[in-house]
């Protein structure tokens, strides 16, 4: 059976779409910790992050590095933290947080609620920037 990231980068779950590629897919997450919080997976579904093969890995980090450069220009922040928590969904995927302090990374706080409208605000913002690179 397919993770859930797989189905949302099929188009069969919607999603906020950042960016895509053909291997890689960047979404917002839909229980953010911060405004922005972004989620960057292969498409190829592979459950730990260290079991990707080396190309694979390479490429969702660079992938990844372009999403945040984007997340940066995009949206008051001084930096975008990486995570690699990958114990809720059996897919790889990192997290990006903007975030002003490191306090910001801490997954264990309140999710944020924003609206639909909200959320599509935020994608669009850092689709943008990202088609500018």
């Amino acid at each position: 059976m397919a993770s859930v990231f797989t189905k949302i980068a099929n188009g069969e779950i919607p999603s906020y779409r950042i960016a895509e590629d053909d291997r890689f897919y960047a979404f917002l997450d839909i229980n953010p910790i911060a405004c922005g919080h972004t989620l960057v997976i292969p498409k190829k579904e592979v459950d730990y992050i260290f079991d990707l093969d080396e190309d694979t890995y390479l490429g969702l980090f660079a992938f990844a590095g372009k999403v945040a450069r984007a997340m940066k220009s995009a949206l008051p922040c001084k930096r975008v933290g990486v995570a690699v928590l990958g114990m809720e969904v059996p897919h790889a995927h990192i997290h990006l947080v903007p975030m002003e302090t490191e306090a910001d990374m801490d997954f264990g706080k309140p999710k944020l609620s924003l609206s639909p409208e909200r959320f599509t605000e935020i994608a669009e913002a850092i689709s943008r920037q990202f088609e500018r690179q």
